[in-house]
């Protein structure tokens, strides 16, 4: 790429950043020419997945799990599907060896369950190891050594035959500890995978394949990490590809993957590295791990969701998850993280929340045309990749109102939370009012304050003292008793209802008030009032002497609400339409 430019748009200068120092990807890690495939390949079934949470993601804990939150962890992992969980490291800790004991004294592995354990390639750590899993009838053990070139000769000044020739010599250490338990497989590591070179990787892995007497029956794992990310997805994607296409007994390996989030693309680079062959990925939930954390098992496989293919996990509690995972973590959730956090599917801006609002009416008009549940029809709402209610939200905190918000989001809320639909004018109206209430306060708004606002804003206070109304042949005739200028003032007109009748009776009062429209709707949810009966609210647009007005009332009686939302229009408090 090259580092000037001629583009006269572009105005940025060089920074003082040393970024020199440093080499890219392709000049630090050279893959042979071959012939990719993954960019055309799509994914239609889930890889296992297989959580590190208490192994990787533990060590990578200020406050490592206690024996409560790491079974409280596993059991998590168990309900909602994993079936290949990383348990420990039980060489390294008696914290950890302890907990693979408990796992199998007090029988808490499901039979269709198989746990994995971490070991370092060393003799007495492999035998420490087979220890801790005595009596379980199947499980991994995951033995891992570095391969980089920088590791290699920096933390563990060996060349590569001398570090070949060690590896080597601890996997035949855990091919005889593996003896005589079919349900007992092995899983190799090499450290820093994306960092060493291609044909070493090669070597080293088809040595153990050999040696491990890998067969369809009895598959070795391979499990490939990209320990420190530091290139594009694409590139890691490419390694991958690499060695699925060349990797010795194709149909006897495992092809996994362990991205880490240095770069902030875990998540794409274990996506494209199932496209170019991986079967296997490991991961945390919500990303914990290491520096930034490794890859997301709940984004991978929610991605998967979203685009129609089952990720074999049920997420459909997702708060139950995000609680037990901050629990146990000690470590919050972001609020912006995908799928979990507080905030992702709701918006505040008022364009989002406009389509939003109708990406809703449409989804529900569909439905019932087509007669089906709205939870099980096509899912096309703009903003929503999925539906919130598919990992347990309700619509509740889809759209918050701040300063930001449109007359979509006001609406939104007041529907859904009220049942009160407003009037496109009214909407534009009182959306500006919004806008100067929050904009005032700095803060978002509630429903419940939005419903406040508007009653403040065009509701009834007042003013119909009493009234009655007489059906006859020619029409309505309503008597009533208003209160003009604190004076009580009785009058009578007749009309085709008692709505025109009190505009009648208001321009003879002297304001000239002609009912454009009145809309009304029953009320679910009244907070003004304490009785348990439903209440009718009417929204009232009036042209009062030439001016554009509404009045909104709330009335247990739908006659009364009629009337007093006419009133409340006429009334000179009621600031102007604008």
């Amino acid at each position: 790429m090259s580092t000037t430019r001629a583009n006269h748009w572009n105005n940025q200068k060089p920074s003082p950043m040393p970024s020199e120092r440093y080499r890219a990807a392709w000049d630090r890690v050279d893959i042979p020419a071959f012939e990719r495939t993954w960019p055309s390949n799509r994914t239609t079934a889930a890889p296992l997945w297989v959580p590190v949470d208490l192994r990787d993601g533990n060590q990578a804990l200020a406050e490592p799990m206690d024996p409560e939150r790491k079974r409280r962890m596993f059991e998590l992992m168990v309900a909602i599907g994993y079936k290949e969980i990383e348990v420990g490291y039980p060489s390294a800790s008696q914290t950890d060896f302890d907990f693979v004991r408990d796992l199998v004294r007090f029988d808490l592995v499901p039979e269709d369950v198989t746990i994995v354990v971490f070991t370092a390639a060393r003799t007495d750590l492999i035998e420490r190891t087979y220890q801790s899993i005595e009596g379980l009838p199947n499980a991994v053990v995951h033995m891992y050594t570095a391969t980089a070139p920088t590791w290699r000769n920096v933390v563990l000044g060996k060349e590569r035959e001398e570090l070949h020739d060690m590896i080597f010599r601890a996997a035949q250490d855990v091919a005889r500890g593996g003896e005589g338990h079919d349900g007992w497989r092995f899983e190799f590591s090499p450290e820093v995978f994306n960092l060493t070179e291609p044909d070493y990787i090669l070597q080293v892995c088809n040595s153990l394949t050999e040696l491990w007497d890998a067969s369809p029956d009895r598959p070795v794992i391979h499990n490939l990490p990209a320990t420190v990310e530091i290139a594009t997805p694409n590139i890691y994607a490419d390694q991958i590809e690499y060695m699925h296409q060349n990797l010795a007994r194709r149909d006897s390996v495992i092809l996994s993957v362990h991205p880490h989030n240095d770069r902030g693309t875990g998540v794409a680079c274990a996506e494209l590295a199932v496209l170019a062959g991986a079967q296997r990925v490991e991961g945390c939930l919500f990303g914990n791990g290491e520096r930034t954390g490794n890859v997301d098992l709940v984004t991978l496989g929610l991605n998967l969701h979203a685009q129609g293919v089952d990720p074999e996990i049920d997420f459909s509690d997702i708060d139950k998850i995000r609680r037990t995972v901050e629990y146990c973590n000690r470590i919050p959730v972001h609020e912006r993280h995908p799928y979990g956090g507080d905030l992702v599917y709701t918006a505040f801006s008022g364009t989002h929340q406009d389509a939003i609002k109708k990406g809703f009416a449409h989804h529900y008009e569909s439905a019932a045309a087509a007669g089906v549940d709205p939870g099980s029809t096509s899912w096309a709402v703009p903003y929503l990749p999925i539906d919130p209610a598919d990992v347990g939200r309700d619509y509740q905190a889809v759209i918050r109102v701040n300063s930001q918000s449109g007359k979509g989001g006001i609406a939104y809320l007041l529907q859904t939370e009220y049942g009160v639909e407003l009037p496109r004018r009214l909407q534009i109206d009182f959306a500006s009012r919004v806008q100067l209430e929050t904009d005032d306060s700095g803060t978002e708004m509630t429903a419940d304050q939005l419903w406040k606002l508007l009653l403040r804003e065009y509701g009834y206070n007042g003013g119909v003292r009493r009234y009655s109304l007489e059906h006859t042949a020619d029409g309505d005739q309503l008597f009533v008793a208003i209160d003009r200028d604190g004076r009580e003032v009785t009058a009578a007109a007749s009309a085709s209802g008692p709505v025109e009748a009190l505009g009648k009776i208001l321009t003879e009062q002297g304001s000239a008030v002609e009912v454009v429209s009145l809309t009304q709707h029953s009320l679910p949810r009244n907070p003004e009032s304490s009785g348990s009966a439903n209440s009718a609210v009417t929204i009232a647009e009036c042209v009062v002497n030439g001016e554009g007005r509404w009045g909104i009332a709330v009335h247990q009686s739908v006659t009364a609400s009629a009337l007093h939302a006419v009133y409340a229009a006429s009334t000179p408090d009621v600031m102007q339409l604008t």
